[in-house]
């Protein structure tokens, strides 16, 4: 690697954040990695540290401004969720093209995130957060609406999610929240309890540069309620950018990063659209965790990892070409993740099903996501999932045959050890 190249800091590169490095490089940029932990978190998959110049773990903040300064950074972004609040405080001391510290809570703390939106007249839920159980029990009492949602407050992926429908279910959800740590290792101290959305939930995805942004994608979401209140992801749908509300969506999450002090990097955002028009769910200042650069670029034109590193190593060619602008729906295409009700261990990959998976005609790319060895869980959220297919064809006709037949054959990719039914 050229000592003479530009250098690339990215926070916590782990799920999608992979796809960063290449599209950097591919402009000409040596990459650096910080990883906010001590430790790999374990819940996901490590990042391959061969890509980069250099790899450093985070301990203390000063330490680690003396060691990126060395390199001269001319940006630092976060690969994931867990590395946003690093990934701010860096940039902002650096003096580089940053989101700033001053709403970095508010972009990663559920409940602040709201107030926030709040405070700027957006349409979002009613909310409390707390400690106690019997608060929150109170508060949906005299809210006096069920269902409604119970969380933690960072967190990500439907991770500890429930859709409460009785004071006792809030009990209920609470307490296992406070027993548990999120799917990044962190304590959940606090709950989060908020009314109940109704309505159709879809996904945003943006680059900003300046405050001047690209829309990547609209896609709707396709979730199943089970009947312990978790809502598991099935798929989502790519939108045109005038189909149905993607305009709306688009005009209100411009407005929602706005509110959050979003001027740089892409973004991933989650709105319902209810009888009272978008509400936000949350947003990551982040890529989308189902971001496949081919994948999006057969279907709309382009994807976030390559326009983030255009936006942050070109910014003229990013606001001349981008700015402004929406994608172009090429083709009818969806994300399928499937899901289960077996647990075991996996002893092996069946490749006849595979094989049978990856011929479909719609089938674009397939992504097992539990290894042998691993644990194979009834799914209950997105981590625990057991596919991830990305699909696309003339016609939504086709994708829904071939979804068809993924269902049949999605419980007989992984063969299992030690083999039960888990309850749904």
């Amino acid at each position: 690697m050229s000592q003479n190249r530009p250098v690339v800091v990215l926070v916590d590169a782990y799920t999608s954040g992979k796809y960063l490095p290449p599209e950097f490089a591919a402009l000409g940029a040596d990459l650096v990695h910080v990883q906010s932990t001590p430790e790999f978190m374990p819940s996901m998959p490590a990042p391959d540290l061969s890509v980069y110049r250099a790899a450093l773990v985070h301990d203390d903040l000063e330490k680690t401004l003396v060691r990126l300064e060395k390199f001269a950074p001319v940006c630092v972004l976060a690969g994931q969720e867990p590395g946003v609040l690093l990934a701010d405080r860096l940039s902002e001391q650096l003096g580089l093209p940053t989101n700033g510290t001053a709403l970095s809570e508010a972009r990663r703390d559920k409940h602040r995130m709201g107030e926030t939106l709040r405070a700027a007249g957006l349409h979002c839920a009613d909310q409390l957060k707390s400690r106690d159980p019997d608060v929150l029990v109170r508060w949906a009492e005299e809210l006096g609406e069920y269902p409604v949602v119970v969380k933690p407050l960072n967190s990500a992926a439907g991770d500890g999610v429930f859709i409460c429908a009785s004071a006792h279910e809030v009990r209920e959800a609470a307490e296992g929240i406070l027993d548990s740590e999120t799917i990044y290792g962190d304590t959940n101290t606090e709950v989060l309890v908020q009314s109940y959305l109704q309505g159709t939930e879809y996904v945003v995805d943006m680059v900003s540069y300046g405050r001047r942004r690209y829309v990547c994608g609209v896609w709707e979401y396709q979730k199943r309620l089970l009947p312990s209140g978790r809502n598991i992801y099935d798929r989502e749908r790519l939108l045109g950018p005038a189909e149905g509300p993607a305009p709306e969506l688009i005009a209100y999450v411009g407005q929602a990063l706005d509110a959050l002090g979003v001027h740089f990097g892409p973004t991933h955002a989650e709105v319902i659209v209810t009888p009272r028009g978008p509400a936000l769910v949350e947003v990551g200042t982040r890529i989308a965790g189902n971001m496949h650069p081919g994948f999006h670029n057969v279907c709309a034109g382009g994807n976030q990892a390559t326009l983030t590193a255009l936006a942050y190593l070109a910014p003229g060619e990013f606001v001349r070409g981008y700015a402004g602008r929406t994608y172009d729906k090429l083709r009818e295409a969806i994300c399928c993740t499937t899901s289960t009700t077996l647990s075991g261990v996996v002893d092996s990959v069946d490749q006849q099903a595979v094989d049978a998976i990856s011929d479909l005609e719609t089938v674009t790319r397939f992504d097992l996501k539990i290894e042998p060895g691993g644990v194979l869980r009834p799914t209950v959220d997105l981590y625990s999932s057991t596919l991830r297919i990305f699909m696309s064809g003339t016609s939504m006709d086709e994708i829904d045959r071939d979804c068809g037949r993924i269902e049949e054959l999605k419980d007989r990719v992984y063969r299992l050890r030690d083999t039960s039914v888990g309850e749904k």
